[in-house]
C-alpha cells in the first residue's frame, strides 16, 4: 500500500521525516527508506494504526516529525504521587491531564494526535492547543493506563511531559476570557448604536419620518441599557467599592457619567425630544474595557513560586530499593529517609547527606559559586544543584517546599506579597481629580437650576461627559504599554509599568557577579609555564563532566595540532585527573594532587599570580614535575566596564554582590572600578535578600540585577529586579524585567527608555488635564451641550493614544 504525498520525496530521503538517509542505511531494493530505526518504528506504527492520511495532510515541505529512538519509560505516569500532582478526576470515572508535547510542527500533527483515540481503547478525547504545544487528554483509567497513552504518543514522535503550571493559571484564564467577552459585547453594541446615531444625525439635515426616528431612539436605548447593565457593570462595581471604602476612584465619575447619561437619554427618548448620547456612552464603555484588558494581560505575566520550585528539581528520581536495585519514581513520591542515586549531569532532587560516592557539584544555580564544590560521604547536598563527576547515593531528609531551594521560593513569594506597590502618576492625581469633577458638576447643576432646569441638567451631563476621565485613565497605562511594546521589540521584556517608574529615578543599583557581570561559563584565562601542556590537558579532560574539564577541552580545540592519545586515565573526584599521554605520566589538578611534596618555588609563584587575578589555579605536572599552572575563571562580559561607567554617569550608585570568595569578588570589582566597600562576597542567597532590604531602608530606591536561583529572593525584595540573558527560570519569573539580549548594554537602554517613557506619561497627563480644564470650563459656561461634549470627549483619548504610540521611548 503506497502512501499519498503532495510531492514525491527524493530517492534518498526518509519516508517518515524527509531527512537524508545515511549511505549505510540506504537499501536500493526496499520500498521505503528511513534515516534511523526510530523513524522506521514511527512510520510502521502510524500505518499499523490506519493513520496514513497524516502524510498526505502534512506534505513533505512540512516534514520534520522526529522520532525518539531512545524511547523512554513512562511507568511513573501511573504512580499515585504523579497522578495526585498532575491528574484531575472527572465525573463518570474519567480523568484529565494536560501534557506538554514535543515535536508538533503543523496541522497534520494536530490531526494525528487528535485521532489517537481511534487506536487506543479507553481514551475519551484529546484536544490539542497548538500555540502552546499542549494536549488535554481525557481517559477512562479502568480501560487504559496513562503510561500506555504516553507510550503511544511517544511512539508517534510526540514525547509527552506533564505540564506544570501555576495554580492560578485557570483562574487567570477565566478572568481574561470573561473580560474578553465583555469587551466583545461592548464593541458590538457600540458599533450598532453608532450606526443608529449616524442615521439620526443625518435626519437632522434631511427630515426623517417620526416612526423611524422613534425606532432608532428606542433601539439605541435598548442596546445602551444592555451595554451599561452587562459590560459596564464593572465600573459600577468599582464605584460602589469606592463609596463603601471612602477612597475616590476613577470608576466613580465614569459610573456617574454613564448613569446620568443613560437616565437623561432615556428621559429624552420617552419625551421624544432632546439628545440621547447613546453612541458616546457605549463607546466609552468599550474603550475603557479595552484599556483594562491590556493592563490585565500585563499583570498576568508572572508565575507563582510553586511552579518555579518544580522547574528546579528533576521530574523523575532513581530511588534505591532495600535490595539495592533502582526504581524510577516521580519526585513527588520522594519522602524523608529515602535513598536516591544521582548520576553525572542530573540534578539533586532533595536536601540530604551523601552516603556513598565522591564527586563535585555545580552550586552556581543556588549559591552563585562559580567553582564546583567537592563532596564525599557525610557532606550535605541541596536540591537543585547538579552532579558533575561520579554517581552519588544520597539519603534525602527534606523534599519539595522543605528544601533550601523551596524555602528560597517561599521567600520570593513573601517578598512579592509584602512589596509596597509603587503608586503611578495617574493614581496620585485621581483622588483630587474625581473630587473636583464631582464638586464642579454639582455646582453647575445648582447654579443653572435657578436659571433653566433643563439647561442645568444638560450642562451637568455635558461636564461629566466631556471631563470623563477616559483620557486621564489611559494617560499612564497607554504610555507604559506602548513603551513596554517598544522595549520588547528591542529584547527588553518588562512585566509592568511600576518597574518603568522606578527605573526612571536615580538610586542604588546592585549587580550579581556570576552570569551577570561575567559570562557565566568557565574558561582558561591565564597559563604560566609550558604552553604545550594544554594538549595533554585537553586530551585527559575529554569526556569529563566538569566545568574545568570543559575549559581545557575548549582551549585545546583552539590550538591547532595533532590530537594526543592518552591511556590509563584515572579520575580522582575533587582532586584531578591523571593518565599517560605520548608515553609520559601527566597529572592535572590541585597542588596536593600534582605535587604531593609541595610546589617548587617557580610553580608556587605562578599559583600566587593566578590567585591574585581572582582565578582558580590548576596545576599540570609531567613526569612528576609541575611545568605549568593554569588560571581558570569566569571571564567578564566585554561590555561590563562600559555599561557600569554609563550607569554612573546617569546618577546610579553601583555595588556588587556574590556568593564567591571575597578575594575573588573584590578582584573583579577593582577591574570594574568598584570600591572594595561596595563589593560583598560569600553572601548566601537568603542573606542577599536581607542585604537588599537593608539597602532599601538606608538608601531608598534599589535595583537588583541577577541571573541565578540564588538571586530570586533578592530580585523579588528589590524595588525592581532585572534578570539577564541566560538566567534560571526562577530568577526570570521573580524579576520585573528580563534582558533577552546578551551583555549589560541593554541595562543602559532600559534606564534611558524608562526615563523617556515617564516623560511621555507626564506629557499625556499635562495634555489630559489641559483638555479637561478648557472643555470643562466651556461646559460649565453652557457653551457646549451634551452632543458637542460627546463629540469632543474622544479627542482627548485620541491625543493620548497618538502621543503614546508616536513617542520614541526605546
Amino acid at each position: 500500500m503506497s502512501v499519498l504525498r503532495q510531492e514525491p520525496l527524493a530517492p534518498d530521503a526518509c519516508d517518515h521525516c524527509g531527512l537524508p538517509v545515511p549511505a549505510g542505511l540506504y537499501d536500493a531494493e526496499a520500498e521505503h527508506q528511513f534515516c534511523c530505526a526510530g523513524c522506521r518504528a514511527v512510520y510502521e506504527t502510524i500505518r499499523g494504526f490506519g493513520l496514513d492520511r497524516y502524510y498526505s495532510l502534512r506534505g513533505d515541505e512540512e516534514a520534520g516529525l522526529q522520532a525518539n529512538p531512545d524511547g523512554g519509560s513512562f511507568a511513573t505516569f501511573d504512580h499515585d504521587a504523579f497522578q495526585q500532582r498532575h491528574v484531575e478526576e472527572l465525573p463518570g470515572n474519567l480523568r484529565r491531564i494536560e501534557l506538554q508535547l514535543e515535536g508538533m510542527h503543523c496541522a497534520a500533527c494536530i490531526w494525528l494526535i487528535e485521532h489517537t483515540p481511534r487506536v487506543v481503547d479507553g481514551i475519551n478525547s484529546i484536544q490539542v492547543d497548538f500555540g502552546r504545544k499542549r494536549a488535554q487528554v481525557v481517559w477512562d483509567p479502568s480501560r487504559v493506563g496513562l503510561s500506555r497513552i504516553a507510550e503511544t504518543l511517544d511512539s508517534l514522535g510526540y514525547t509527552p511531559r506533564p505540564y506544570v503550571g501555576s495554580p492560578l493559571d485557570e483562574i487567570r484564564r477565566r478572568e481574561s476570557r470573561r473580560l474578553l467577552v465583555r469587551m466583545a459585547v461592548a464593541g458590538a453594541l457600540a458599533a450598532n448604536v453608532m450606526l443608529m446615531s449616524f442615521a439620526l444625525f443625518a435626519g437632522m439635515f434631511d427630515r426623517m419620518e417620526a416612526e423611524y426616528r422613534e425606532l432608532f431612539r428606542w433601539s439605541g436605548l435598548g442596546l445602551t441599557l444592555l451595554a451599561v447593565i452587562w459590560p459596564g457593570r464593572t465600573f459600577f462595581a468599582g464605584a460602589r467599592a469606592s463609596i463603601r471604602t471612602g477612597v475616590m476612584h476613577m470608576d466613580l465619575p465614569v459610573a456617574l457619567a454613564l448613569a446620568a447619561g443613560t437616565i437623561w437619554g432615556a428621559v429624552n427618548t420617552v419625551r421624544g425630544a432632546g439628545e440621547t448620547y447613546f453612541e458616546s456612552l457605549t463607546a466609552v464603555i468599550f474603550l475603557l474595557l479595552v484599556g483594562r484588558y491590556v493592563m490585565q494581560r500585563q499583570q498576568h505575566a508572572a508565575h507563582d513560586a510553586v511552579a518555579l520550585l518544580y522547574g528546579l528539581t528533576p521530574g523523575v528520581v532513581h530511588r534505591v530499593q532495600r535490595n539495592g536495585s533502582l526504581e524510577d519514581v516521580p519526585v513527588e513520591a520522594l519522602e524523608s529517609g529515602d535513598r536516591v542515586e544521582v548520576l553525572p549531569g542530573e540534578s539533586i532532587p532533595g536536601d540530604g547527606e551523601v552516603q556513598d560516592g565522591r564527586s563535585s557539584l555545580d552550586l552556581s544555580l543556588l549559591s552563585g559559586e562559580s567553582e564546583p564544590v567537592n563532596v564525599e560521604p557525610g557532606d550535605r547536598v541541596f536540591a537543585g544543584t547538579t552532579n558533575l563527576g561520579s554517581p552519588l547515593r544520597i539519603r534525602v531528609d527534606s523534599t519539595g517546599a522543605e528544601t533550601r531551594v523551596g524555602r528560597l521560593m517561599n521567600l520570593v513569594e513573601s517578598f512579592a506579597r509584602d512589596r509596597p506597590r509603587v503608586v503611578r502618576l495617574a493614581d496620585r492625581v485621581a483622588h483630587r481629580f474625581v473630587l473636583v469633577v464631582l464638586s464642579v458638576a454639582a455646582a453647575t447643576l445648582l447654579g443653572w437650576w435657578w436659571v433653566d432646569p433643563d439647561a442645568a441638567v444638560e450642562n451637568a451631563i455635558a461636564l461629566l461627559i466631556v471631563t470623563c476621565p477616559c483620557a486621564l485613565g489611559l494617560a499612564t497605562p497607554l504610555a507604559l504599554v506602548a513603551a513596554i511594546g517598544r522595549a520588547a521589540r528591542k529584547g527588553i521584556l518588562i512585566k509592568g509599568g511600576e518597574a518603568i517608574e522606578t527605573l526612571a529615578r536615580h538610586g542604588r543599583l546592585l549587580l550579581d557577579k556570576t552570569g551577570t557581570l561575567t559570562e557565566g561559563r568557565t574558561e582558561l584565562i591565564e597559563l604560566h609555564g609550558d604552553r604545550d601542556t594544554i594538549r595533554y590537558a585537553a586530551a585527559l579532560e575529554l569526556g569529563v563532566a566538569h566545568p574545568i574539564a570543559h575549559a581545557f577541552v575548549e582551549a585545546g580545540r583552539e590550538r591547532a595540532g595533532a590530537p594526543v592519545a592518552c591511556s590509563g586515565i584515572r579520575y580522582a573526584p575533587g582532586e584531578g585527573v591523571a593518565g599517560r599521554c605520548e608515553g609520559r605520566e601527566v597529572r592535572i589538578g590541585s597542588a596536593t594532587f600534582t605535587a604531593p611534596d609541595g610546589l617548587p618555588s617557580r610553580a608556587a609563584g605562578w599559583e600566587r599570580d593566578v590567585i591574585a587575578s581572582g582565578l582558580s589555579p590548576v596545576c599540570i605536572a609531567v613526569d612528576g614535575e609541575v611545568v605549568s599552572v593554569a588560571g581558570i575563571g569566569d571571564p567578564l562580559r566585554a561590555d561590563a566596564a562600559g555599561a557600569l561607567e554609563a550607569l554612573r554617569e546617569r546618577g546610579f550608585d553601583l555595588g556588587m554582590i556574590s556568593g564567591d570568595d571575597p578575594r575573588v569578588a573584590r578582584a573583579i570589582g577593582r577591574t570594574l572600578g568598584l570600591e572594595d566597600e561596595a563589593v560583598h562576597g560569600r553572601v548566601a542567597p537568603e542573606d542577599k535578600a536581607r542585604h537588599v532590604q537593608a539597602l532599601r531602608r538606608d538608601e531608598g530606591s534599589l535595583i537588583m540585577v541577577g541571573d541565578g536561583v540564588n538571586d530570586t529572593a533578592a530580585l523579588s525584595a528589590a524595588d525592581v529586579g532585572v534578570a539577564v540573558q541566560g538566567g534560571a527560570e526562577a530568577s526570570l519569573s521573580a524579576a520585573d524585567v528580563y534582558l533577552s539580549r546578551p551583555g549589560l548594554a541593554p541595562l543602559v537602554e532600559l534606564i534611558d527608555g524608562s526615563r523617556r517613557a515617564m516623560g511621555v506619561v507626564r506629557r499625556n497627563m499635562a495634555a489630559s488635564l489641559a483638555y479637561n480644564l478648557v472643555t470643562g470650563g466651556l461646559a460649565v459656561a453652557g457653551l457646549i451641550n451634551p452632543l458637542i461634549a460627546a463629540v469632543l470627549m474622544p479627542i482627548s483619548s485620541l491625543t493620548v493614544v497618538t502621543l503614546s504610540y508616536r513617542s520614541r521611548t526605546f
